[in-house]
């Protein structure tokens, strides 16, 4: 049983709108998919609906095997789901602590505890924790963004181009912190610009296309097969 499956996926951003056209994706417990294909196949889409920040036309959303297409954000949030936008992803004008402590108000008891446990795991950003968030670089404020999320213990993490604006120095160290997270036993589906650097660290990949779902297979795989490498890797 997956962790997580979404089923034939009909949704858009207005009533006469279909960005995805029934795509499928579905993520076992723990294990790390990235999410490719050309702009507007509707990868950042199919994140936001099974976040729920997205009603879906038709088609379905399971976790544990249990429909939650009629949930809120909110409640995805409590039952497992974290998702991660590529903008708009931090609090600049709070500390990094206060952006944790924001992160864990859906169970307020132990954040203090659980942000300790935070600024273990990631030591650039306890070394800040006191300083505004704008003050952070690039890959630090990315780095705080999945920190947040971290925060209500996900089993399943979704980043939407986490390494975009990013220097090549700042995204190596940002997809060395996605690596330790995903060692840690969370499940993580990934949309990324960067497709091969997405395929060198993800268990599987799934190509979405005009929003439908055309291809999935071990990353790998997917990594050496000359059409993608074609298609999305630059040859």
């Amino acid at each position: 049983m997956a962790l997580m499956r979404a089923d034939g996926v009909v949704c858009g951003y207005g009533a006469a709108d279909e960005i995805l056209k029934g795509a499928d994706l579905a993520v076992e417990a723990g294990e790390m998919v990235a999410v490719i294909g050309p702009n507007g196949a509707g990868k950042s889409t199919l994140l936001k609906a099974i976040a729920g920040l997205l009603p879906l036309k038709s088609g379905a959303i399971l976790l544990d095997d249990r429909r939650i297409q009629h949930l809120s954000p909110g409640e995805r949030a409590r039952r497992g789901i974290a998702f991660v936008p590529q903008e708009a992803n931090i609090f600049p004008s709070m500390t990094v602590r206060e952006n944790l402590e924001i992160g864990g108000h859906l169970e307020r008891a132990g954040v203090r505890a659980r942000s300790e446990e935070v600024f273990r795991r990631f030591p650039a950003l306890s070394a800040k924790r006191r300083a505004a968030a704008r003050t952070l670089s690039g890959g630090q404020r990315q780095i705080l963004a999945m920190a947040i999320a971290l925060m209500v213990a996900p089993r399943l993490l979704l980043l939407d181009e986490p390494s975009a604006g990013l220097s090549p120095v700042a995204a190596e160290d940002l997809f060395d912190t996605i690596r330790k997270i995903h060692r840690g036993g969370t499940a993580i589906v990934m949309v990324e610009q960067n497709a091969r650097e997405a395929l060198m660290i993800a268990d599987r990949s799934v190509v979405l296309v005009d929003g439908r779902s055309v291809r999935e297979g071990p990353a790998a795989a997917m990594a050496a097969d000359p059409e993608v490498r074609r298609l999305f890797l630059g040859g």
